[in-house]
């Protein structure tokens, strides 16, 4: 490796840092929606691989770092992985301490971040002597991910209920692309598919504006009042483990390395499940907070490094709701990345190993002491100075683009029905990651249905 390529590397990684640091403050910004374009848009421009899987990397834990922010000091959800922390964080701002949970949250994530990556990795090694065996049951594995994503989710029988209809609506599309000769039979559309399940939810509330009724239902004569934190810069100090009690950091790192064996599932999931666990038998209310908040900002990180981490290296399928969501480019970006040849083909161990330790390292240092700094003034500049319709526009636009590239106008009206029918689901209680693992499985379960 040449000093140009690992400077080039530093760059992305900063660049990631910076990028996201401002998008991670904007209240309501999916974390698909918006890591999964632009990565798209960099494999698609030409980079190297090594650069690429270290902007990814840079970008993820940035991106889920900041995140928390908004949630910490506005009380609103930066992205679903914040979500389940929102009560513990508006009673902890309700007692003033907003300064505690913004450096608890920096801090709980760092500690996720030190132990995931060395865990992700040895679990990565102890996976590749049956990675040739388990590539073949890829399809069913995502099958069985779906079923077992429903049985855990809050609506069991509706998203059990809901597979078979994706998949049928997935793979008519496609057939009808083939069919008419759109794309050819040996390319398979699934990159602008798996877009329109992101926006599901939005291009749904977006339809509903054009809906009298329900319009007037939406208008509001007030704006709605922001308070932003005065006291955030009093403390000073940015030791993980001076900032974390003993007992949070025993919690956060438990819950951390707990998460890597789970990396299959979904990370809201084992974000609700570990964090509300750990926090069971604690009666303080004050101490239950931040026990929790810690724990969910450790899990936050270790979820998607694992997730990332375990089928990149040892795989080379997207066998996680990570992999098959935010870092679905990493494994099928045609024509440049295929199932057949991505980014787990293409570089060694070591190589991933590289990429992977600098993004998260300068990602971490770098987010970590900006968080703690300017936590207060970021988020005041990005709730004054940057629109929330801007970025969804920017990125809707962009998703539009994709759909354009990859089947021409047709697709983009195929991808409008997927988002409309994928974010009615979404709003009933059919989880991303369960719409996800279809996506994947709907080759295999429509062949099977013709078969019976």
């Amino acid at each position: 490796m040449d000093v140009l390529l690992l400077v080039q590397m530093f760059f992305a990684a900063l660049s990631a840092v910076v990028l996201y640091t401002f998008i991670g403050f904007i209240p309501g910004t999916d974390e698909t929606s918006v890591l999964m374009p632009v990565s798209l848009a960099l494999i698609l421009s030409g980079a190297d691989p090594m650069i690429i899987l270290t902007f990814f990397v840079a970008s993820f834990i940035t991106l889920n770092l900041t995140n928390l922010m908004p949630t910490a000091l506005v009380g609103l959800p930066g992205g679903v992985l914040s979500a389940p922390m929102i009560d513990h964080a508006i009673y902890l701002k309700n007692e003033g301490k907003s300064s505690v949970v913004v450096k608890k949250m920096a801090a709980g994530a760092l500690i996720g971040t030190m132990i995931s990556i060395p865990v992700s990795f040895l679990l990565a090694n102890l996976l590749i002597p049956f990675a040739e065996a388990i590539q073949p049951y890829a399809s069913l594995l995502f099958v069985i991910g779906a079923v077992f994503l429903s049985l855990i989710s809050k609506q069991k029988l509706l998203s059990l209920l809901s597979i078979i209809p994706l998949a049928i609506l997935f793979q008519s599309l496609r057939h009808l692309y083939w069919s008419t000769g759109v794309v050819p039979e040996d390319a398979n559309i699934t990159t602008s598919f798996f877009l329109g399940i992101t926006i599901g939810p939005l291009i749904v509330s977006l339809m509903q504006l054009l809906n009298k009724e329900t319009r007037k239902t939406m208008l509001t004569d007030s704006y709605k009042k922001i308070i932003i934190p005065s006291d955030l810069d009093k403390e000073k100090r940015l030791n993980p483990f001076k900032i974390l009690s003993k007992k949070e950091l025993k919690a956060a790192s438990f819950s951390a390395l707990l998460s890597n064996i789970f990396f299959v599932l979904s990370p809201v999931g084992l974000i609700l499940l570990f964090g509300e666990t750990v926090s069971n038998k604690i009666k303080d209310p004050e101490e239950k907070a931040t026990t929790t908040i810690t724990t969910m900002s450790a899990l936050s990180q270790s979820t998607y490094i694992s997730g990332i981490i375990i089928p990149l290296v040892a795989l080379g399928i997207p066998l996680s709701p990570t992999a098959i969501g935010p870092g679905s480019a990493l494994f099928n970006a045609p024509p440049v990345y295929t199932v057949e040849n991505n980014l787990f083909h293409i570089l060694s161990t070591g190589e991933k190993a590289i990429a992977i330790v600098l993004g998260a390292a300068i990602a971490s240092t770098l987010s970590y002491v900006i968080i703690n700094k300017y936590a207060g003034k970021i988020s005041t500049f990005v709730l004054e100075k940057i629109p929330h319709e801007a970025i969804l526009g920017l990125f809707i636009s962009f998703i539009l683009l994709l759909s354009y590239m990859d089947a021409g106008l047709i697709n983009i009206f195929g991808v409008l029905l997927i988002g409309i029918t994928s974010g009615t689901l979404n709003k009933m209680g059919v989880n991303y990651g369960i719409q996800f693992m279809t996506l994947y499985a709907a080759p295999f379960i429509v062949q099977y249905l013709a078969l019976i």
